[in-house]
């Protein structure tokens, strides 16, 4: 039997990437929507016992003997998010996420993001590619997915907290999916972060107005969208940004997909609670210390926390996956409050991955990289 034992695959650059349409974000929105009916029948694989987990995170200590081992700042990551999803994708790959928020301090992003695309046969690579964009439009296309089915046809504002990264891709996630959007209400932690989101919203959605609010009430207020975007100190749930159901609106979707609380009127059972991936959020409910909330400040978390404490019953929590699939229904009526918790799962980047491989391959984008010929060691 005459084998082709020869290995080349396909390394993408940032720019690479955007030559692929990786900021191509209607496509990313139908990409993550074809996942999430994958997922809802099971033809993906993640790690973990249940297959559901967000990946593997190295941690470090507050104290060490070796003094050249990193701190554990601040959002400080080192993970491997690796995946298996089926259909028309029918590949496999992982993400390396590295971050540190002290990255800023070196005009860094806070996340160096790279992802390898493999063949679930072989395991060999079929690409090598810069993640940073990748995983930011995965990131905020999964939001605009909640909003297709569940946001009120007619919604017109978005209340932004965090006008960072992860706020730029759900906003145009967001108006990609409802197209009537014309007001977003913006909080940030400074004056340059309000301005450069301005400044990009002005390019990219003229039709839309922006304006500048001094609190998270009133980026909730008279929202009919609502996402909380920020970063911050995990740990204490008291202190991650708050939403009061006196400040909702009727008829709000909001979506969550960074550092988050809530207070018993949106525990009522009249506040429709959905999770983009349920065995996401067990997974992590086995791995961290309890309450999870207090290590995962994604409200996802906090439904666990409940479930577990008794004030919430399993079945009470949807999954967006049954929703897209129709399973489970969308939006019900005008007036029903619905959240959704965003976790993030590296199935979404092998999808999108997926799709920017195959588009540079189409039009011979990217550098062409030998693994070898003929391996030394087989």
């Amino acid at each position: 039997m005459n084998n082709n034992t020869k290995i080349d695959f396909v390394y993408l650059s940032e720019q690479d990437m955007i030559r692929a349409g990786v900021t191509d974000m209607a496509a990313c929105v139908d990409t993550m929507e074809e996942m999430f009916r994958l997922l809802h029948i099971g033809d993906y694989r993640m790690a973990g016992p249940n297959n559901d987990s967000h990946g593997a995170m190295i941690t470090f200590p507050e104290e060490s003997p070796f003094p050249t081992m990193p701190k554990p700042t601040a959002d400080r990551r080192m993970m491997a998010m690796p995946a298996y999803l089926g259909g028309n994708f029918g590949t496999s790959g992982v993400k390396w996420y590295g971050s540190n928020i002290a990255n800023r301090e070196k005009g860094l992003p806070r996340s160096i993001l790279m992802f390898t695309l493999t063949d679930p046969d072989t395991a060999a690579p079929l690409a090598y590619m810069s993640a940073n964009l990748l995983s930011a439009y995965r990131t905020g296309a999964v939001p605009g997915v909640g909003a297709r089915h569940l946001a009120r046809r007619d919604s017109r504002v978005i209340g932004l907290l965090g006008p960072g990264v992860m706020g730029r891709t759900s906003v145009a996630a967001f108006i990609e999916t409802c197209p009537d959007i014309d007001t977003i209400k913006i909080k940030g932690r400074s004056e340059k972060s309000v301005n450069e989101f301005i400044a990009w919203a002005k390019e990219h959605y003229p039709q839309v107005s922006t304006q500048v609010v001094d609190s998270v009430e009133m980026v909730v207020r008279d929202s009919d969208i609502v996402t909380y975007c920020a970063s911050g100190e995990v740990g204490n749930p008291d202190d991650y940004p708050m939403v009061r159901r006196e400040w909702v609106k009727p008829g709000a979707f909001l979506a969550m997909p960074a550092p988050c609380n809530f207070d018993a009127g949106m525990e009522a059972p009249d506040v429709r609670k959905v999770l983009d991936d349920t065995g996401l959020y067990e997974a992590w409910y086995e791995e961290v210390p309890k309450p999870a909330h207090n290590c995962i400040p994604l409200i996802g978390l906090k439904f666990m926390d409940m479930i577990h404490a008794g004030m919430l019953e399993a079945g009470a929590l949807e999954d967006l996956g049954a929703i897209v699939s129709g399973d489970s229904p969308g939006r019900k009526n005008d007036d029903e409050i619905i959240m959704m918790s965003v976790g993030g799962m590296p199935v979404e980047d092998v999808a999108w991955a997926t799709v920017i491989y195959r588009r540079a391959v189409e039009q011979g984008i990217g550098v062409k990289l030998n693994l070898w010929d003929e391996p030394a060691l087989k």
